[in-house]
Protein backbone atom coordinates (compact mmCIF):
# COMPACT_ATOMS: atom_id res chain seq x y z
CA UNK A 1 0.00 0.00 0.00
CA UNK A 2 1.40 3.33 -1.03
CA UNK A 3 1.51 5.76 1.87
CA UNK A 4 0.43 8.83 -0.06
CA UNK A 5 -0.01 10.87 3.11
CA UNK A 6 3.75 10.88 3.59
CA UNK A 7 3.93 13.36 0.72
CA UNK A 8 2.28 15.89 3.02
CA UNK A 9 4.89 15.53 5.76
CA UNK A 10 7.39 18.40 6.14
CA UNK A 11 10.84 17.50 4.86
CA UNK A 12 12.33 17.26 8.36
CA UNK A 13 9.61 14.97 9.77
CA UNK A 14 10.52 11.25 9.58
CA UNK A 15 8.10 8.68 8.19
CA UNK A 16 8.73 6.26 11.06
CA UNK A 17 9.22 6.52 14.82
CA UNK A 18 10.74 4.20 17.41
CA UNK A 19 8.20 3.62 20.20
CA UNK A 20 10.57 1.24 21.98
CA UNK A 21 13.27 3.73 22.93
CA UNK A 22 12.10 3.41 26.54
CA UNK A 23 10.48 0.48 28.31
CA UNK A 24 7.92 2.64 30.14
CA UNK A 25 6.86 6.17 30.99
CA UNK A 26 8.61 5.61 34.31
CA UNK A 27 11.95 5.01 32.58
CA UNK A 28 11.44 8.09 30.40
CA UNK A 29 10.54 10.24 33.40
CA UNK A 30 13.50 9.09 35.48
CA UNK A 31 15.84 9.70 32.54
CA UNK A 32 14.48 13.25 32.12
CA UNK A 33 14.63 13.92 35.87
CA UNK A 34 18.32 13.02 35.91
CA UNK A 35 19.24 14.88 32.73
CA UNK A 36 17.29 18.05 33.47
CA UNK A 37 17.36 17.92 37.28
CA UNK A 38 17.66 21.65 37.94
CA UNK A 39 15.58 22.85 35.02
CA UNK A 40 11.90 23.83 35.35
CA UNK A 41 9.45 20.97 34.83
CA UNK A 42 6.24 22.85 35.65
CA UNK A 43 5.26 26.42 36.51
CA UNK A 44 2.00 27.31 38.25
CA UNK A 45 0.95 30.67 39.70
CA UNK A 46 4.56 31.81 39.41
CA UNK A 47 5.84 28.79 41.36
CA UNK A 48 8.54 26.76 39.61
CA UNK A 49 8.89 23.03 40.19
CA UNK A 50 12.18 21.62 38.90
CA UNK A 51 12.61 18.08 37.65
CA UNK A 52 14.58 17.35 40.82
CA UNK A 53 11.69 18.43 43.06
CA UNK A 54 9.21 16.54 40.91
CA UNK A 55 11.32 13.39 41.14
CA UNK A 56 11.62 13.65 44.92
CA UNK A 57 7.95 14.41 45.53
CA UNK A 58 6.61 11.82 43.12
CA UNK A 59 8.89 9.18 44.66
CA UNK A 60 7.57 10.07 48.12
CA UNK A 61 4.00 9.89 46.86
CA UNK A 62 4.66 6.51 45.23
CA UNK A 63 6.09 5.24 48.52
CA UNK A 64 2.99 6.42 50.37
CA UNK A 65 0.68 4.66 47.94
CA UNK A 66 2.68 1.46 48.39
CA UNK A 67 3.53 1.49 52.08
CA UNK A 68 1.00 3.88 53.58
CA UNK A 69 -2.10 2.71 51.74
CA UNK A 70 -0.97 -0.81 50.89
CA UNK A 71 -1.88 -0.48 47.22
CA UNK A 72 -0.31 -2.85 44.70
CA UNK A 73 0.93 -2.72 41.12
CA UNK A 74 -2.04 -2.57 38.76
CA UNK A 75 -4.38 -0.85 41.22
CA UNK A 76 -6.34 2.06 39.75
CA UNK A 77 -5.97 5.51 41.30
CA UNK A 78 -8.25 8.38 40.31
CA UNK A 79 -7.14 12.00 39.89
CA UNK A 80 -9.82 14.70 40.11
CA UNK A 81 -8.30 18.16 39.90
CA UNK A 82 -7.54 21.02 37.49
CA UNK A 83 -4.03 22.07 36.42
CA UNK A 84 -2.14 22.28 39.71
CA UNK A 85 1.40 21.33 40.71
CA UNK A 86 -0.12 18.48 42.71
CA UNK A 87 -1.26 16.86 39.47
CA UNK A 88 2.16 15.89 38.02
CA UNK A 89 3.40 14.88 41.47
CA UNK A 90 0.45 12.53 41.90
CA UNK A 91 0.45 11.32 38.29
CA UNK A 92 4.12 10.34 38.21
CA UNK A 93 3.82 8.94 41.73
CA UNK A 94 1.02 6.65 40.59
CA UNK A 95 2.96 5.53 37.51
CA UNK A 96 6.17 4.99 39.48
CA UNK A 97 4.26 2.76 41.88
CA UNK A 98 3.20 0.63 38.90
CA UNK A 99 -0.41 1.72 39.24
CA UNK A 100 -2.92 2.99 36.70
CA UNK A 101 -4.00 6.62 36.40
CA UNK A 102 -7.73 7.30 36.07
CA UNK A 103 -8.24 10.96 35.17
CA UNK A 104 -11.62 12.30 36.30
CA UNK A 105 -13.32 15.44 35.01
CA UNK A 106 -13.52 17.84 38.00
CA UNK A 107 -16.89 19.10 36.72
CA UNK A 108 -18.56 15.68 36.82
CA UNK A 109 -21.96 15.35 38.45
CA UNK A 110 -22.29 12.84 41.31
CA UNK A 111 -23.90 10.34 38.91
CA UNK A 112 -21.05 10.63 36.39
CA UNK A 113 -18.42 10.39 39.13
CA UNK A 114 -20.02 7.31 40.67
CA UNK A 115 -20.10 5.57 37.29
CA UNK A 116 -16.46 6.25 36.49
CA UNK A 117 -15.12 5.26 39.90
CA UNK A 118 -17.03 1.98 39.83
CA UNK A 119 -16.36 1.24 36.17
CA UNK A 120 -12.62 1.78 36.61
CA UNK A 121 -12.45 -0.01 39.95
CA UNK A 122 -10.52 2.89 41.48
CA UNK A 123 -9.14 1.98 44.90
CA UNK A 124 -8.12 5.54 45.78
CA UNK A 125 -8.78 9.09 44.65
CA UNK A 126 -6.76 12.29 44.90
CA UNK A 127 -9.16 15.22 44.75
CA UNK A 128 -8.98 19.00 45.21
CA UNK A 129 -11.22 20.23 48.02
CA UNK A 130 -13.33 22.37 45.64
CA UNK A 131 -15.01 19.19 44.40
CA UNK A 132 -14.97 17.12 47.59
CA UNK A 133 -18.70 17.74 48.14
CA UNK A 134 -19.42 15.83 44.92
CA UNK A 135 -17.33 12.87 46.07
CA UNK A 136 -19.02 12.89 49.49
CA UNK A 137 -22.37 12.15 47.84
CA UNK A 138 -21.22 8.93 46.17
CA UNK A 139 -18.01 7.64 47.75
CA UNK A 140 -19.81 5.06 49.91
CA UNK A 141 -21.34 3.57 46.76
CA UNK A 142 -18.00 3.11 44.98
CA UNK A 143 -14.90 0.92 45.15
CA UNK A 144 -12.83 3.78 46.61
CA UNK A 145 -11.11 2.85 49.87
CA UNK A 146 -8.79 5.86 50.29
CA UNK A 147 -9.36 9.59 49.76
CA UNK A 148 -6.47 12.06 49.55
CA UNK A 149 -7.52 15.72 49.71
CA UNK A 150 -5.58 18.71 48.50
CA UNK A 151 -6.20 22.44 48.31
CA UNK A 152 -5.44 24.75 45.42
CA UNK A 153 -2.33 26.28 46.97
CA UNK A 154 -0.83 23.26 48.70
CA UNK A 155 2.22 22.94 46.43
CA UNK A 156 2.98 26.66 46.39
CA UNK A 157 5.38 28.41 48.78
CA UNK A 158 4.02 28.72 52.32
CA UNK A 159 3.06 32.40 52.08
CA UNK A 160 1.58 32.22 48.59
CA UNK A 161 -0.18 28.93 49.27
CA UNK A 162 -1.78 30.29 52.45
CA UNK A 163 -3.10 33.33 50.58
CA UNK A 164 -4.42 31.27 47.67
CA UNK A 165 -6.18 28.79 49.96
CA UNK A 166 -7.75 31.60 52.01
CA UNK A 167 -8.99 33.50 48.97
CA UNK A 168 -10.36 30.39 47.26
CA UNK A 169 -12.27 29.23 50.35
CA UNK A 170 -13.34 32.40 52.15
CA UNK A 171 -13.31 35.23 49.60
CA UNK A 172 -14.40 33.51 46.40
CA UNK A 173 -16.26 30.76 48.31
CA UNK A 174 -15.26 28.08 45.82
CA UNK A 175 -15.11 25.26 48.37
CA UNK A 176 -18.61 24.01 49.27
CA UNK A 177 -18.94 22.28 52.63
CA UNK A 178 -18.12 18.58 52.67
CA UNK A 179 -17.66 15.76 55.16
CA UNK A 180 -14.97 13.19 54.42
CA UNK A 181 -13.67 12.32 57.90
CA UNK A 182 -11.36 9.51 56.80
CA UNK A 183 -9.55 11.54 54.13
CA UNK A 184 -5.85 12.34 54.45
CA UNK A 185 -4.28 15.53 53.18
CA UNK A 186 -1.93 15.50 50.20
CA UNK A 187 0.69 17.28 52.29
CA UNK A 188 0.50 14.59 54.98
CA UNK A 189 0.75 11.87 52.34
CA UNK A 190 3.99 13.40 51.06
CA UNK A 191 5.39 13.89 54.57
CA UNK A 192 4.73 10.24 55.40
CA UNK A 193 6.04 9.13 52.00
CA UNK A 194 9.42 10.80 52.52
CA UNK A 195 9.94 8.51 55.51
CA UNK A 196 8.85 5.36 53.70
CA UNK A 197 10.75 3.07 51.36
CA UNK A 198 9.87 3.30 47.69
CA UNK A 199 9.99 -0.12 46.06
CA UNK A 200 10.46 0.25 42.32
CA UNK A 201 8.21 -2.25 40.52
CA UNK A 202 8.93 -3.78 37.13
CA UNK A 203 6.89 -1.77 34.63
CA UNK A 204 6.94 -2.89 31.00
CA UNK A 205 5.69 -1.40 27.77
CA UNK A 206 2.47 -3.40 27.63
CA UNK A 207 1.38 -2.56 31.17
CA UNK A 208 -1.60 -0.25 31.46
CA UNK A 209 -0.70 3.35 32.27
CA UNK A 210 -4.08 5.09 31.96
CA UNK A 211 -7.78 4.40 31.84
CA UNK A 212 -8.77 7.54 29.96
CA UNK A 213 -12.52 8.04 29.83
CA UNK A 214 -14.40 9.30 26.78
CA UNK A 215 -16.76 12.25 26.91
CA UNK A 216 -19.80 9.99 27.01
CA UNK A 217 -21.66 11.96 24.34
CA UNK A 218 -23.30 8.83 22.90
CA UNK A 219 -23.87 7.06 26.22
CA UNK A 220 -21.98 6.50 29.46
CA UNK A 221 -18.28 7.34 29.47
CA UNK A 222 -16.02 4.42 28.54
CA UNK A 223 -12.44 3.88 29.66
CA UNK A 224 -9.87 3.70 26.87
CA UNK A 225 -7.03 1.37 27.89
CA UNK A 226 -3.72 3.11 27.21
CA UNK A 227 -0.48 1.22 27.76
CA UNK A 228 2.92 2.71 28.49
CA UNK A 229 3.87 1.88 24.89
CA UNK A 230 0.80 3.70 23.57
CA UNK A 231 1.83 6.85 25.41
CA UNK A 232 5.50 6.53 24.48
CA UNK A 233 4.52 6.20 20.81
CA UNK A 234 2.42 9.35 21.08
CA UNK A 235 5.32 11.24 22.65
CA UNK A 236 7.64 10.08 19.87
CA UNK A 237 5.09 11.27 17.29
CA UNK A 238 4.93 14.69 18.91
CA UNK A 239 8.72 14.87 19.13
CA UNK A 240 9.12 13.88 15.47
CA UNK A 241 6.56 16.46 14.35
CA UNK A 242 7.33 19.43 16.58
CA UNK A 243 10.87 18.72 17.74
CA UNK A 244 12.45 20.68 14.85
CA UNK A 245 10.32 23.70 15.82
CA UNK A 246 11.39 23.50 19.46
CA UNK A 247 15.06 22.94 18.66
CA UNK A 248 15.79 24.69 15.34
Amino acid sequence: MKKVWLNRYPADVPAEINPDRYQSLVELFEHAATRYADQPAFVNMGEVMTFRKLEERSRAFAAYLQQGLGLKKGDRVALMMPNLLQYPVALFGILRAGMIVVNVNPLYTPRELEHQLNDSGAAAIIIVSNFAHTLEKVVEKTSVQHVILTRMGDQLSTAKGTVVNFVVKYIKRLVPKYHLPDAISFRSALQHGYRMQYVKPEVVAEDLAFLQYTGGTTGVAKGAMLTHRNMLANLEQVKATYGPLLHP
